[in-house]
Order: structure tokens, then sequence, then C-alpha cells
């Protein structure tokens, strides 16, 4: 969804800066068993279920009139799923390095995410992302990478692979006995392929999943502005 298609009762405005897209295909039924009741697993143009670890610094979230943004690093494991006719996304994790921003995240938006301590460097044109869960109360996770970009970002091709894994303005989540679904919206992303050396990745093993064989699809974005709405009950949809 453009900018110029944003609701202008927007609840949070913020921008998603130095973009890390990791991805891993795997068999439907490895997501299947791990999906709340009413979604049922999208699979992309390849006719593949995919697995996806995405990291970014969250800069300048806010609510809407608020002068006073916060930011910090966030990383997620997520998979494509579908409610009915309306796709999206569903998170397994948002791990997150602000205490303040993960509790009203979990209290608004029912998400699941955990603080950590997490630190993004940049060096000679590489990006490092470090990330340990500290969480109580839930498994640890631990995330140490670098990504390295391979040429200049570029808008992505409708319909493609590329499109099915990034263009997702949508997100599902379960609580409270009930399924909701919340929004966000930003331009197109435009990117650029890119190369990961992974050092440590438990996010998956956290999240009941083997690691995924394979090396990953990767790609880099420099960033979006980004807004986001409330949540609210998903629609019964055919």
């Amino acid at each position: 969804m453009s900018n110029a298609d944003r609701d202008s009762r927007h609840l949070l405005s913020m921008r998603w800066r130095d973009a890390v897209f990791a991805h891993w295909p795997v068999e439907r039924d490895v997501i299947e068993p791990t999906l709340p009741e009413g979604l049922a697993v999208d699979t992309g143009p390849d006719g593949r279920a995919w697995l996806s670890v995405v990291g970014f610094v969250m800069a300048d979230i806010r609510p809407r009139f608020s002068p006073i943004g916060r930011s910090f690093p966030e990383l997620n494991l997520r998979t494509y799923v579908r409610h009915g006719d309306a796709t999206g996304v569903y998170f397994y994790n948002l791990d997150a390095d602000d205490r303040l921003s993960v509790a009203l995240a979990r209290r608004l938006f029912k998400l699941p995410y955990y603080r950590a301590e997490m630190r993004v460097t940049e060096r000679d044109g590489e990006i490092r992302f470090r990330s340990y869960r500290t969480h109580e109360g839930v498994e640890t996770a631990a995330f140490d990478a670098t990504i390295e970009p391979q040429g200049a970002p570029e808008p992505v091709e409708p319909r493609s692979l590329a499109a099915f894994l990034v263009e997702n303005y949508r997100f599902f989540v379960a609580g409270d006995g009930a399924l909701y679904e919340g929004a966000v919206s930003h331009e197109p992303w435009a990117i650029a392929p890119a190369e990961l050396t992974v050092r440590e990745n438990t996010l998956f093993s956290a999240s009941g999943f083997d690691r995924p064989a394979g090396e990953p699809l990767v790609q880099y974005a420099p960033g979006e502005a980004v807004t986001a709405g409330r949540i609210r009950r998903a629609e019964h949809r055919l």
C-alpha cells in the first residue's frame, strides 16, 4: 500500500531502516501444525511454503501526534498465511531491544514480542546484526550474522517470489481465544540481493523448528517509512 493510500487515522508511524530478509523454503506440513485455527499455509508462486528471518532498526516509532519517538533493533521469525481470501504473515517471535515498546506491543497488538539485547553495526558496506533474547519465561534465542548487499536496490516485480516474500501489509495474531489482524502501510520495497554470513542462529529451534536445509534467499533494503493501525478481530472469510 503506497503512501497515498495510507489511513490518516493511523495509530503509529515509524521507519524501518537497514532491513535484512533471509528466506528458507520449507514443506507445508512443517508449518501447518504451528498455525492457530483460522489460518492456512500460503505458498509462493514457486508452490513452496517459507520461513523468514527479518531484522531491521525500528527508527523513530511514535504514536500519532507525538513529537518524540523511540528507536531500537528488531528481529522476527515469520511465515506466510491465508485467512480465507486474505493473505498476510504470522509471527513466531518479534525480539526487540526496548523494554517499554515490548510491553506495549504485547498489550496493544497481542504480538509475541520478547525483550532482547541487540546491536546493529555497519562497517565497510557490511551490516552486522546481533541479538540475544533475554525475556523471562520463554526459551532464549541468539542470532549473529553479517549481510553484504550486492548492487543497488531495485523495485520488486509484481507477482514475483520476491513480492510474495516482502510485499506484505497484513499480519495475523491469535489471542484471548480469537484471531486478530493488523495492517501496516508503506511504499513498495526496493531491495538488493545480498550475501549472508551466519555465525549463530537458534531462532528456529526456539520456535520448535529444525533448521531448514539449504541456503536462504537473502535481500537487503535501506528502509521505508511505515504507519500501522489498530488490530481488530479477523473477519470470517470464505
